[in-house]
């Protein structure tokens, strides 16, 4: 059968272009982030307020992460072996607009810990099935453009989110039940698009065709080492990036900003993403994964910037995480694209994301713990970290050849 043919016998559900499939996803994605970014943005002051030290934020944040990775090592699995990605996307978007209004009126530590925690499980629910939907359209547009457009359109969420929080802490006095209820609203609507969407384009490995040598590869059942190898690497970046609860603790702590000005600035970091990710999506198309070669560098930076006691170097250091975050979120999900053929690939996001949540949650250990006990250690530790995987990323590149 022709690649026509089968458009044909896909029925209206081909209508939808790849690039308007990644578009309206993006959509779906925007007003998510509205959502849980900007619940994330004032994590670090809101657990502190409830009587966080700096290791609780630290180990929280780096536990919400561990979970919204880690469990993906069986949210992707089911993905591949259900075939059920809709499903479970739904399911996890769902799980992440429920937490996030409730963190509002949470009022004691354990339970708002608990809520932080299960937003980011919401995340490991949907991420695979979600990453591997979008996979398949991003096979027609470029692999880093895809990825990038739909990063840039979830970095105009994660910017409104901490504005609307903003605004509604400083009118309220710093309350944060009303400023975490609002985003409800947007919640509501994430789920009506997914549920339109899955409508119009129920199938969307329909634009991605295989080739014969990917066939061969799924039903070898194998991973490529190149993809072991590069999980170690991004796993060695991770557990030297910072949590921006730590971040935004040392700011708050330190008097260096109020907290109605943390959400404004986690909303300038988000808008660094979304450059930063299109920057390094239209560079990867071109020159491959020599791009990443930025994301150590990044991750250095961060803790040597944001932990000082001047304003604008920790202002500074705050938006390098934000671009360092734009590289995490798109090229390196568009890389696991291209080194897994489509059959694995669900499983392929979740054991990539498994290895990684393990190094969120020693990253936040290690930050915050380290930022107790001597920042200028912590510097010296995740710099050597980040030389490690450099290495990794080299040794990516020989086994990909």
């Amino acid at each position: 059968m022709s690649a026509e043919e089968r458009e044909q016998a896909q029925g209206p559900s081909a209508r939808m272009g790849p690039w308007r499939f990644v578009v309206w996803f993006g959509t779906v994605s925007m007003l998510a982030d509205v959502v849980y970014e900007g619940a994330r943005s004032i994590t670090g002051p809101l657990l502190a307020s409830l009587g966080a030290s700096a290791l609780v934020v630290g180990v929280v944040t780096g536990a919400g992460e561990a979970a919204a990775l880690g469990l993906r090592l069986v949210s992707g699995p089911l993905a591949d072996r259900t075939r059920r990605f809709w499903g479970l996307a739904i399911a996890g978007y769902a799980l992440t607009v429920v937490s996030v209004p409730l963190l509002g009126v949470a009022g004691v530590l354990w339970a708002a810990c608990l809520l932080v925690i299960a937003e980011r499980v919401g995340k490991a629910v949907r991420s695979p099935a979600k990453d591997t939907l979008l996979s398949h359209a991003t096979a027609a547009t470029g692999r880093g453009r895809g990825f990038a457009v739909h990063e840039a359109m979830d970095q105009i969420g994660a910017l409104v989110g901490p504005l609307l929080v903003a605004g509604v802490l400083a009118v309220t006095g710093n309350d944060y039940a009303p400023a975490l209820g609002m985003l409800a609203v947007p919640g509501i609507a994430v789920l009506l698009l997914l549920f339109w969407l899955r409508a119009r384009m129920p199938d969307p490995e329909a634009y991605e065709r295989e080739v014969m040598a990917e066939a061969r590869a799924v039903r070898d059942g194998r991973l490529p080492r190149a993809f072991w190898t590069y999980a170690g690497f991004t796993a060695a970046t991770t557990t030297g990036f910072a949590t921006f609860g730590v971040l935004s603790f040392h700011l708050v702590q330190r008097h260096l900003l109020t907290t109605a000005w943390v959400p404004v600035l986690y909303a300038a970091a988000m808008a660094v993403d979304a450059v930063a990710a299109l920057a390094t999506g239209w560079l990867y198309d071109r020159i491959g994964p020599r791009v990443l070669v930025a994301l150590p560098v990044l991750t250095a930076g961060v803790v040597a910037l944001a932990f000082t006691n001047t304003v604008a170097i920790a202002v500074a250091g705050s938006l390098v995480w934000g671009a360092a975050m734009g590289i995490q979120e798109s090229t390196l999900r568009a890389t696991v694209a291209d080194l897994v053929p489509s059959g694995r690939r669900a499983t392929a996001y979740g054991l990539f994301a498994g290895v990684v949540g393990a190094a969120s949650l020693a990253g936040g250990a290690l930050t915050g713990g380290l930022y107790g006990y001597s920042i200028p250690v912590l510097i010296t530790v995740v710099v050597a970290i980040q030389v490690l995987a450099l290495v990794l990323l080299a040794v990516t590149r020989a086994d990909r050849r």
